[in-house]
């Protein structure tokens, strides 16, 4: 198991991310981000549900679906959103 050092900069990004969790409309998520694809996996669910459907927007996300609901967000290209 490989151990990634917390510096001071890191823990300010997670309180960063904390707080911006706290003003979406779904507040319950968990995360994956996968760096050799570059892609960023939100779930509303846990665990994950199975999409019955998906939308893929002009910005590269995939809204994922089950019985109409949004229970999921792929973004796809983090790395050259920030």
């Amino acid at each position: 198991m490989v151990k990634t050092a917390l510096n001071e900069q890191n823990i300010i990004n997670y309180l960063t991310l904390a707080k911006v969790i706290n003003t979406l409309p779904k507040q319950n998520v968990w995360t994956a981000y996968d760096a050799e694809a570059d892609v960023l996996y939100i779930n509303f669910y846990q665990p994950p549900l199975i999409a019955d459907d998906s939308e893929l927007t002009d910005d590269d996300i995939l809204i994922r679906y089950q019985n109409d609901e949004i229970i999921g967000l792929t973004i796809l290209n983090v790395s050259q959103r920030c």
